[in-house]
């Protein structure tokens, strides 16, 4: 890289590698304990009800501190960039 070049920082980019590394995090946990990880994600997004969420590994916290907004959107834009 040429020191004249700049380097472009996307939010957007980081916050959805965020998400990822948690939703992959919740999803491990669920199914490690023999949940339907989508079903139980797509339960707490819904309602947001923590008890669809095991506590394994710490999902449900995690889960928790996550924005339910953040993560539908990030799911959304991925769909649709995937789509094209």
């Amino acid at each position: 890289m040429d020191r004249q070049d700049t380097l472009i920082f996307s939010y957007e980019d980081e916050e959805e590698k965020v998400i990822r590394e948690n939703l992959t995090l919740v999803y491990d946990a669920l199914e490690e304990k023999g949940y339907n990880p989508v079903n139980q994600i797509v339960g707490y997004l819904l309602t947001e009800d923590p008890t669809y969420i095991t506590t394994n590994k710490n999902a449900r916290s995690v889960m928790r501190h996550m924005d339910r907004d953040d993560i539908l959107q990030v799911l959304v834009r991925r769909f649709l960039k995937d789509r094209r």
